[in-house]
């Protein structure tokens, strides 16, 4: 079982760059395990972890419903977003500038096989980051990602998970609003769930911006213990 796992900060880089990119790491993990199963080779597959920040982009899960865009093409256009629907779980969501977005693509025969478990570790991950900053940050019944405030009239979501995964290989991951301007989040349903607000920790902090290094140590930190993984 190889724990390691290769570690990259994209820096800022458009969605289906970076989706192509994803896709292609994917698949080399797939055909290393499926040349190991024809022919018994005994090679290890790889694991990989990417940071990266996106330029203003909506994104819609396979398993999403149009009607929770609420901007036309043109709009779009004038706004400087653009829009994919893509093959991960879930609704649609919001990346941009002061959002980290982190896409691990792992072997989960590396770890565990469990899909659920996997989910409950990045939530796990973003919860225990999110409480050196002193925040209370929880799972909603029911609903994916993480959030302030459950079960009260003032409950918000701070980070949002989508994932896919094909023979306990993963990809796609998180987005954790941590510098974000919100006002994007006015142009869909997030994650089609109405009626609920989104923030960002600068916001909660109540500071003009969050050192968005320092936040991506912390998760590393976290994602490296439970996991029981080495970064390189």
């Amino acid at each position: 079982m190889n724990k390691i796992i290769k570690l990259q900060d994209l820096g800022t880089k458009d969605f289906k760059d970076t989706w192509d990119y994803q896709e292609q790491i994917f698949k080399d993990i797939l055909d290393t395990k499926i040349k190991n199963r024809r022919e018994d080779a005994g090679l290890a597959t790889d694991n990989h972890f990417l940071f990266v920040e996106h330029p203003h982009v909506y994104t819609l899960g396979k398993s999403g419903d149009m009607s929770n865009l609420l901007l036309s093409e043109e709009q779009l256009t004038q706004k400087g977003a653009t829009f994919y629907k893509i093959n991960r779980g879930g609704d649609i969501t919001y990346h941009g500038p002061g959002q980290i977005v982190g896409y691990p693509i792992l072997d989960l025969d590396n770890f565990f096989t469990d899909i659920h478990k996997y989910l409950r570790f990045l939530e796990e991950m973003i919860i225990l980051t999110l409480e050196e900053y002193g925040l209370k940050a929880e799972r909603s019944p029911g609903e994916t990602g993480v959030w302030l405030d459950v079960g009260t009239p003032f409950a918000r979501k701070i980070c949002a998970l989508g994932v896919r995964a094909s023979r306990w290989v993963t990809m796609h991951g998180f987005a954790l609003n941590v510098n974000a301007d919100l006002g994007y989040f006015d142009n869909i349903i997030p994650c089609g769930i109405r009626g609920k607000a989104v923030t960002s920790l600068h916001v909660e902090l109540g500071v003009k911006k969050v050192n968005e290094t320092d936040v991506k140590e912390k998760l590393l930190k976290h994602f490296k213990a439970l996991f029981e993984a080495e970064f390189v």
